[in-house]
């Protein structure tokens, strides 16, 4: 299932992004993966991470869930529901792959910048900071 944008998706978007903001990253319930599914469930109605919301609470545990679920990790998921796109050709709302210290994690493309969660809550890194993106329809 290729989940759509309903027609106000981008107020529901931006009022995601405002009840985000200053909850910081936390495994399991507010971490790279959680806060993209939430973007798309904003924007679509559709929770892709729905089975694994408060299972897990560290990085090893999160992986163990997905790999029951038959996923190798959060990107998989992604490149099952959505067609990648050139960072260059990504909109407002689409999901894109950040570097991080830790490994890759997801963020959402919110015009100039990529809005992605840092321990402080609600962080923006450059948009040529994107390594993947994903559209979502």
């Amino acid at each position: 299932m290729t989940p759509h944008r309903l027609p106000d998706w981008n107020p529901r978007l931006s009022a995601y992004l405002a009840e985000i903001t200053p909850v910081a990253f936390r495994m399991g319930s507010q971490d790279c993966a959680l806060f993209a599914a939430g973007a798309v469930r904003a924007m679509t109605g559709y929770d892709p991470a729905a089975p694994f919301r408060g299972t897990y609470t560290d990085l090893k545990s999160g992986l163990k869930r997905l790999r029951a679920a038959g996923f190798e990790s959060h990107i998989e998921i992604a490149d099952k529901l959505f067609q990648r796109i050139h960072p260059a050709m990504a909109q407002v709302g689409d999901l894109a792959l950040i570097e991080v210290p830790d490994g890759m994690a997801l963020g959402i493309v919110a015009g100039e910048t990529l809005a992605c969660l840092s321990p402080a809550g609600l962080g923006h890194l450059p948009r040529a900071a994107a390594v993947a993106t994903w559209s979502v329809p």
